[in-house]
């Protein structure tokens, strides 16, 4: 079985999904899962693209060991030079420098000429291979590049030292078939390919990334780009999790698969979805609700006679497990911290367990059985919500008739440590309450974005609330848990507040949106 391994470009390329924007805790507790799903590579971001993005990307690479971290370069040598300080103390620090190589783009965006492309591409690698012991280049658009061009360009970043070449679909427009004879043309004519690895990075333009990807592997890819729950760039990128359970299951196809662990893709997925307030689709495949739900009489019929009847994947092999033990009201610290731990939080700090813990039983005084995605939800809060604390709800209240003006009245705590109690109306409850918000801030807020949903199914059931917020021309995505639905959504709005503050006391620089 050939080796493919898995470069995830989750925290770069799907950040740049539209209304995504993440702050450094939550980057560095997806890069800490990333590393326990065991990602070959991990692309932590564009270390020169902002002062954000740069600290988040030396803070993955510091935490993690057992996954090689990298960064985004543009063929320039500042860039290159911001990704050696951001990237030096890794384990294996990388960097991944790109260029465009299509005809469109060396005209329209770079004014450059293929001589000219082919010469700044070799005196980057070169620089890049001074301080990196691993180079990769991309040549941006390559499918839509002159094949021979492109076996012109590799052989020479090969010989600068590039250990491997990418060839990103970079506009999701090409087809399996093509692509699968691409790679198979740049194995056979690439002189020196056997000093490289080659590399597939598929966009979801036309829905066929994951396709397409599978069909570089069988072409003779050895690396595959691609993110989380598939998201990224306008449609999004080839999904991580689809191609390492297609490997894993058709591997008497492909004869290839990943060294990833696998019952570590659920609850990957979950934690993505959570933070980017991205909802995976019921239907989605591997990792929706849906996934191994069986409605059809015939199709449950034979479920209850044989499993692989109607299923090809099991649960527990993307960590979706039926043997669960169930908390609640009267679970005491001991249970829950063993839950916590099959879960796979095992370094939580003693205080972290303490709130969290807190939490849980007021929870549990609501519900009559608290389960893992309850947990999951109350943890993600807890981890990735402290750090951005300004204000912080303590109270609310909401009076409403249908034949009354709805009223909310908010206990809050401000950054200075004062208490702020206020109250307002609204046409509705979350009107009413975002009023009152609006008016503690002090500065006119605009609501771009409401969505809610709940964590699991039933009466008693957590709400989980994400908005998108503009504050004084800034945007930022919030989201709020709660067991009430106003509580939730009052959380939400002011974590989106909260992130603009957070982000303008660090003085971070919007980051520049590169795509390859």
């Amino acid at each position: 079985m050939r080796k493919i391994n898995v470069f995830d470009t989750t925290l770069r390329d799907g950040e740049q999904s539209p209304g995504v924007s993440l702050n450094f805790e939550e980057k560095v507790e997806i890069g800490k899962q990333l590393e326990r799903l065991g990602t070959d590579i991990i692309e932590a971001g564009f270390p020169a693209s902002s002062k954000g993005d740069f600290e988040a990307v030396k803070r993955i690479s510091d935490l993690v060991s057992d996954s090689s971290v990298t960064g985004l370069s543009r063929s320039l040598q500042k860039d290159i030079d911001v990704s050696w300080e951001a990237l030096k103390n890794g384990a294996e620090p990388r960097l991944h420098v790109f260029l465009a190589t299509s005809p469109v783009h060396m005209k329209y965006k770079l004014g450059m000429t293929p001589d000219q492309v082919v010469e700044n591409a070799v005196e980057s690698v070169k620089y890049a291979r001074q301080r990196f012991p691993k180079v990769q280049f991309s040549a941006e658009d390559a499918c839509r590049s002159d094949w021979d061009f492109l076996v012109r360009i590799t052989e020479q970043v090969i010989d600068a030292g590039a250990e491997v070449i990418n060839l990103p679909d970079t506009v999701g427009y090409i087809t399996p078939a093509e692509i699968q004879e691409m790679f198979t043309y740049m194995k056979e004519n690439v002189r020196n390919i056997e000093k490289a690895n080659l590399s597939a990075h598929c966009h979801d333009d036309l829905g066929m990334a994951v396709a397409n990807s599978l069909a570089a592997v069988e072409g003779g890819a050895d690396q595959v780009e691609c993110a989380i729950n598939g998201i990224g760039e306008r449609a999004g990128n080839a999904s991580l999790e689809e191609i390492a359970v297609a490997l894993h299951i058709r591997g008497d196809y492909y004869k290839a698969k990943t060294d990833l662990t696998l019952n570590e893709v659920k609850r990957t997925s979950a934690l993505v979805s959570r933070v980017t307030g991205m909802q995976v689709p019921n239907n989605k495949a591997v990792v929706g609700d849906n996934a191994f739900a069986h409605e059809s009489g015939i199709h449950q019929d034979g479920m209850l006679k044989e499993k692989s009847t109607y299923e090809i994947i099991t649960p527990e092999l993307v960590g979706v497990s039926s043997n669960r033990m169930v908390l609640g009201k009267h679970s005491g610290r001991h249970a829950f911290v063993e839950k916590l731990k099959e879960l796979g939080y095992h370094n939580t700090t003693e205080e972290e367990v303490k709130r969290v813990f807190t939490a849980f039983k007021a929870l549990a005084d609501k519900k009559k059985e608290v389960s893992d995605e309850d947990i999951f939800a109350l943890m993600t809060e807890e981890k990735l919500d402290s750090s951005t604390a300004h204000y912080e709800l303590q109270s609310l209240q909401v009076n409403y008739g249908t034949h009354n003006i709805p009223t909310a009245a908010l206990t809050v705590a401000a950054p200075d440590g004062e208490v702020v109690e206020e109250a307002a109306t609204g046409s509705g409850s979350v009107e009413a309450v975002y009023n009152t918000i609006e008016r503690i801030v002090g500065d006119a807020i605009t609501l771009k974005d409401y969505r809610i949903q709940s964590i699991t199914g039933g009466e008693d059931a957590l709400a989980e609330v994400f908005v998108t917020v503009r504050l004084n021309d800034e945007e930022a995505p919030g989201r709020g848990t709660a067991h009430d639905v106003l509580e939730a959504s009052a959380k939400a709005y002011i974590h989106a507040v909260n992130r603009i503050l957070s982000r303008r006391a660090e003085g971070m620089e919007t980051a520049e949106t590169l795509e390859v």
